[in-house]
């Protein structure tokens, strides 16, 4: 994405999006980012030593799903859900065929098509991320007080009902990372 594009992106978004939730916004882009450099890039360098490409990292994180969840995915679904060509997303397929961390399997519905999927040692891969990533949270948790800690439990919490954040949370919960 170019940045001409981002900057329309961001000043259609602007016009569709109340003062008060741009400001709730702006309070979370502070949080995330120091949060995404509080671990001095950890995740960063986990990923730069992987020797794959942005797109091979959103990839094989889309295919490694949520817990069980993961399933097998068609190239071009994949290339539009992250707005790359096909073959674009072919080649960074290839990729994660060649280093292990997928493969590409029969798809069920139409035997002449091929699907990709994610191996144990990319899920393992995304696992190493996550753990990296609720590290990183853990070390930041600690440097609040308590009365910080209450606070941003209390908001979080007030999020659970939500059901894509409710099931990231279980799973979270039933790997033993919370």
């Amino acid at each position: 994405m170019q940045a001409s594009d981002v900057q329309e992106l961001a000043e259609k978004v602007a016009a569709e999006t109340s003062p008060e939730a741009q400001e709730t916004a702006a309070r979370l882009t502070a949080l995330m980012r120091h949060l995404f450099l509080y671990d001095r890039g950890n995740q960063l360098r986990v990923l730069e030593d992987s020797g794959l490409s942005m797109t091979q990292c959103k990839a094989l994180l889309e295919l490694g799903g949520l817990g069980g969840s993961a399933e097998a995915w068609q190239v071009s679904d994949l290339a539009e859900v992250f707005g790359v060509s096909v073959p674009s997303m072919s080649r960074a397929v290839d990729g994660l065929v060649k280093k292990r961390l997928a493969t590409r399997v029969e798809d069920p519905a139409d035997r002449r098509a091929r699907q990709v999927k994610i191996t144990a040692k990319g899920k393992d891969f995304v696992e190493t991320l996550a753990t990296i990533r609720q590290t990183g949270l853990q070390s930041f948790a600690a440097t609040l007080t308590a009365a910080q800690r209450r606070k941003l439990d209390a908001a979080v919490d007030s999020l659970m009902d939500r059901e894509d954040i409710a099931k990231t949370f279980e799973h979270l919960k039933g790997a033993g990372s919370v």
